[in-house]
């Protein structure tokens, strides 16, 4: 038996924070579910299966409902491992991994039969949500042990930094597929199916819903559909598209433009180098944010430099607002074995909240950057038709070049994202350059 990997030391990490937390918390062992299928309503068709992320922090197992972890000081991780006697589905294959030999492992048929497996003495802490419940076995989720997980979660290990190197890989393949669609005068669902195909992912491994937005629609940040339709022209393409290898995400993004129109591709290039220079201000102690209100300084710049706004400095049209018409989300999140990872705000380990910037209600993370923490850096201009309604009703709308804004409205907007890993000193790993870098593009 193998164990001096990293997924090896990875695991008895965790053993070890899990320990130190059941001490300091009063529990003796601690129980996490890894969750049940749902069904709609008055419906026999399951929900997709989400399972709890504090499951697969330890396992690299993403369909495995009714599993459950016991972990006690002392011992190895025990593994109840669901596996039906099933001809309707396909069940869990057996198992196999290198983590089969570094934990207790249990095989059951039943879901209830995990029962007798739960039985450990001492105060329990169970996680879960609470349709895991079984029998006497109910998640309690102590909020004091929670929180020393949480913040330990935003620091990567070894092994979790190659899972999410390799969801890098995975994705770039699929977003160079989808520019070449979209440059062929694809359709936005043509095109999530270009990105499919490359990435060998079906819908329902994406770690979340692909934006997948031509023209105007590149202005809905979170745009939610994918129009079958090819449009009469193809002015712009902003892809948000993700991979996940053993249940860890990446979460890119890439706006194209077509070459031809000046005004949207000096944006663009405008908006790359501003992004950048963003991604080189990850560093260990920085806050993260200062890396948001950086954000607006720059997008400000950008808009007094590409006549946008006009007779203002980008200090005045970060004051006046103007700034957050065009950039309104935050600047990015914590990354990992969810694409929004818990414990952004966290002020410590035993709680607390690190408040937003005022006036910045969206940012997803608050804290100060550490080594092995995975960021997003995210910025975006965009020509939004309800904010900029809002901003021609200020006094500063005699300030903006509203005949540009009309044009360029029809590209909808730009967002450029890295995933970036903090290091202990120096420039920060871009993990999405360095997978672009390896199938030479951009």
């Amino acid at each position: 038996m193998t164990t001096n990997t990293s997924y090896a030391h990875h695991l008895a990490g965790l053993q070890r924070e899990a320990e130190a937390a059941l001490a300091r918390t009063g529990h003796d062992a601690l129980l996490i579910a890894s969750g049940v299928e749902k069904y709609a309503f008055l419906d026999d068709r399951p929900y997709l299966f989400q399972p709890n992320p504090h499951f697969k922090h330890w396992l690299p197992l993403t369909n495995h409902p009714y599993s459950w972890i016991v972990i006690r000081a002392g011992h190895k991780p025990r593994v109840v491992y669901y596996q039906p006697d099933d001809y309707w589905h396909v069940p869990p294959s057996d198992p196999s991994g290198e983590w089969v030999d570094l934990v207790e492992l249990v095989v059951i048929s039943e879901p209830g039969d995990a029962v007798d497996h739960l039985k450990v003495p001492g105060k329990l802490a169970i996680i879960g949500e609470a349709d895991a419940a079984l029998g006497e076995f109910k998640p309690n989720n102590p909020p004091e042990l929670l929180n020393l997980l949480h913040w330990r979660r935003a620091v990567k290990s070894g092994w979790e930094l190659e899972q999410m190197r390799a969801a890098s890989r995975r994705a770039v393949p699929g977003h160079v597929a989808a520019r070449e669609a979209f440059l062929a005068g694809a359709s936005e669902i043509e095109i999530h199916r270009a990105y499919l195909k490359a990435t060998d992912h079906t819908d329902r491994d994406l770690p979340y819903t692909n934006i997948i937005g031509l023209n105007e629609h590149c202005a809905v940040l979170h745009y939610q559909y994918q129009d079958a339709l090819r449009p009469s022209q193809s002015r712009s393409f902003l892809i948000d598209a993700g991979a996940q290898v053993n249940g860890y995400a990446s979460d890119i993004t890439r706006t194209w433009g077509r070459g031809k129109d000046a005004d949207f591709e000096a944006l663009l290039a405008a908006m790359e180098s501003a992004q950048l220079a963003l991604v080189d201000e990850v560093r260990n102690g920085v806050d993260y944010r200062e890396i948001h209100l950086s954000t607006h300084r720059r997008v400000a710049a950008i808009l007094g430099e590409q006549g946008i706004v006009k007779h203002m400095s980008p200090e005045a049209i970060v004051a006046e607002g103007i700034s957050s018409t065009f950039f309104p989300h935050g600047i990015g999140h914590l990354l990992g074995l969810q694409v929004h990872d818990i414990g952004g705000f966290m002020a410590g380990e035993t709680g607390g909240t690190l408040p937003k910037p005022e006036g910045h209600p969206f940012l997803r993370l608050t804290r100060p950057l550490q080594p092995g923490m995975v960021v997003t850096i995210e910025p975006g201009l965009y020509f939004i038709p309800t904010l900029l309604k809002k901003l021609r009703a200020t006094s500063a709308a005699s300030q903006v070049d509203w005949e540009k804004v009309d044009h360029l409205s029809r590209f909808g907007g730009i967002r450029i994202e890295d995933d970036v890993a903090c290091r202990e000193e120096g420039p920060p790993e871009n993990l999405t350059r360095d997978a672009f870098a390896k199938v030479g593009a951009g």
